[in-house]
């Protein structure tokens, strides 16, 4: 029984299309991607417009590809699923006209997924985890959820902005490049760190800030500070990214571990683009090991936005018997992961 998928990603690097079938004799998920939005997001970033209508451009061609590729029909398909939110407006739009449209076409129940849901539900099918405190580090999203009766409570989260998005703005004040990826050329640099500076470490109870950190390297740019370090060899830009790294890193794991004893948890589980960073994979894996408890990730196949998890979230909204009426399929822009009922969990 297949289910395709159609999502828009948050945020928004890609466009991509995801299939989830289940049989008897398997469990697969796999999807087709178009890459990146257009080489000018290496230089510039994800900008909105540009990003839509490069969707628009590619998902019927990737459409096409992910049946092609399936040996599939639209008679094959139970459902089309597509992102609700959160996200950026005008990607998020362009997408889910596109499955309303093949889902009156094909006539198939439509599914708005929630994105971190579906970052959620994807790893624990590939891990396994059954019942994890999950840590959700993207460029649009830091939060520590754990479920509890048919809701992901959202235990603690950033009060400004996201651990990606302090990890790109870093990059870009440091000159980083994006090629492939700020977040990847921060974690290569800073394994050839050696020196740990100081800088702000902000956690508010079960809440993160990570403003401080952005703005202290801003400012210390603007007056030279930084330069002046890295001139006089007080410091190197891989000592900046090594001290970055160490600092947001210990400030998630020590959300994640509060919110563990509070559920009793004895897995963690770390979904999102930043995610697939092995240093914090490390710094999460030490902290369970001291706790007792058993640590699960994926790598940047299923880290990384992909169309196979928003199938897989649609799948199980499915089986569960949730469908979006026409009248309801829009998108939104702030789509809290603690707003959408899980009945497909006891």
């Amino acid at each position: 029984m297949p289910a395709l998928c159609e999502r828009e990603e948050q945020p928004v690097e890609k466009a991509g299309l995801g299939r989830r079938r289940e049989a008897p004799e398997r469990i697969g998920v796999s999807g087709a991607d178009a890459g990146s939005a257009s080489p000018a997001v290496r230089r510039t970033g994800f900008l909105p417009g540009d990003t839509a209508r490069h969707h628009r451009a590619v998902v019927l061609d990737l459409l096409q590809e992910a049946l092609t590729e399936a040996g599939l029909t639209s008679q094959d398909i139970d459902c089309i699923a597509y992102t609700k939110g959160p996200g950026m407006g005008a990607p998020l739009v362009s997408v889910a006209v596109v499955a309303r449209t093949v889902a009156q076409l094909w006539n198939k129940p439509l599914l708005g997924v929630n994105h971190c849901i579906g970052h959620i539900e994807m790893g624990r099918l590939i891990t396994g985890a059954t019942s994890p405190t999950v840590l959700y580090v993207s460029g649009g999203n830091t939060q520590v959820i754990a479920y509890s009766e048919h809701r992901y409570r959202i235990f603690g989260e950033t009060i400004d902005i996201a651990v990606g998005n302090c990890l790109d703005r870093f990059a870009r004040v440091l000159k980083i490049s994006n090629d492939p990826s700020p977040g990847y050329n921060i974690e290569q640099m800073a394994k050839r760190g050696k020196k740990l500076v100081e800088l702000p470490y902000t956690v508010k109870g079960m809440d993160v800030s990570f403003s401080g950190i952005l703005s202290f390297i801003e400012v210390s740019v603007e007056e030279d500070v930084a330069q002046r370090m890295l001139a006089t060899g007080e410091c190197t830009p891989e000592d900046l990214c090594f001290s970055l790294q160490e600092t947001v890193f210990a400030m998630l794991v020590e959300i994640t571990e509060r919110a563990m004893a509070h559920c009793g948890s004895q897995e963690a589980l770390v979904v999102g683009g930043v995610g697939c960073n092995m240093r914090l994979q490390e710094m999460m894996e030490t902290m369970c090991q001291e706790r007792g408890a058993r640590l699960f990730a994926t790598d940047e196949r299923f880290c990384i936005d992909n169309g196979a998890m928003i199938a897989q979230a649609g799948w199980e909204m499915f089986r569960a018997g949730h469908r979006t009426p026409l009248s309801e399929s829009g998108v939104t822009q702030r789509y809290r992961t603690d707003e959408v009922e899980v009945t497909w969990r006891d």
